[in-house]
């Protein structure tokens, strides 16, 4: 083939181009960082479910993770810190027909959000949380956060972490998650499944993915740049489905010390629905009222027949 037949010979489009939004290229990820790949892998997932895309929604909360929704090319809500599960909950429950994934990171999901996800957990809410665990928060600075491993270094604990971390996968498990899985991103196969069974699942599911971030935890603590912790991956994580949760917690620095990997949880619950018995009015008396102005809305606005 000629040069100008090359160039003229239109490019095949990649399956999953429809799904991210070129207008935000080139993004703002450092070199090295694995929520790309965390992208990646949820954006096959989604092509996989065989679910329309107008019904995935995608929520995420601040930080560098939270970026995700940003990037994909469906609905999404890139909400305020610590809030992307209780905005979740809210279009999860008003229409059971979408199928939301949370995309966010370790200190927003577990840290300002930790009540959030635990309550969500508890009530089995139908949410598909993929939570991006870097060991730190990264975007504002490299600070500790609640999975950072005791004695690691950051910017906020220069001489070491005295605070034990979260164990991700047994807390969620603890607090009623249906579906608890940990991958890193060097798992891409076994993290676009684990994913697409948390899309498909209905109940809490939750997916822990470790990720690389070289500028915030690896730099300081002598993992290397996001190449050499793929390596440390390589050759600690070690697959345990029925592994004891308990016994899972990581600490990239040990060179000599497995890293659990795995689907562990995979039950079957109901999952949340609120029983309403009618329209939620307000007492007749005016008593609980004082002070509020109160507004009447037309009933072919709100829908509400008195």
């Amino acid at each position: 083939m000629s040069v100008v037949q090359e160039v003229a010979c239109p490019m095949q489009a990649h399956p999953v181009d429809p799904l991210l939004r070129s207008d935000r290229l080139p993004h703002i990820l450092c070199p090295g960082c694995g929520i790309g790949i965390v992208m990646h892998c949820y954006s096959h997932a989604m092509v996989e479910s065989g679910i329309e895309l107008r019904n995935h929604v995608c929520v995420s909360g601040i930080g560098c993770s939270g970026r995700a929704a940003g990037y994909v090319n469906i609905d999404s809500y890139h909400t305020t810190h610590g809030r992307a599960i209780p905005f979740a909950l809210g279009v999860a429950v008003y229409n059971p027909a979408l199928r939301v994934t949370v995309i966010s990171g370790d200190g927003d999901l577990s840290s300002i959000g930790g009540n959030h996800l635990i309550h969500a957990a508890r009530r089995n809410v139908d949410l598909n949380i993929v939570c991006i665990n870097n060991f730190n928060y990264g975007m504002t600075g490299g600070q500790a956060g609640p999975t950072t491993p005791l004695g690691a270094r950051t910017s906020t604990t220069p001489f070491g972490c005295w605070e034990r971390p979260f164990n991700l996968p047994h807390l969620a498990k603890a607090v009623g998650a249906s579906f608890v899985a940990r991958w890193t991103v060097l798992h891409v196969r076994q993290l676009k499944d684990a994913i697409l069974h948390g899309i498909r699942k209905r109940g809490f599911t939750f997916i822990e993915v470790l990720s690389p971030c070289p500028t915030g935890f690896g730099r300081p603590n002598n993992v290397g740049d996001g190449l050499q912790e793929m390596e440390r991956y390589r050759q600690l994580c070690k697959v345990d489905h029925e592994a004891e949760l308990g016994d899972i917690d990581i600490d990239l620095r040990d060179k000599n010390r497995p890293i659990i990997v795995g689907n562990f949880v995979d039950v079957e619950r109901e999952p949340f629905a609120p029983i309403v018995s009618g329209p939620v009015k307000p007492p007749r008396s005016d008593a609980g009222w004082a002070g509020v102005r109160r507004t009447t809305i037309p009933e072919e606005q709100n829908g509400v027949h008195t």
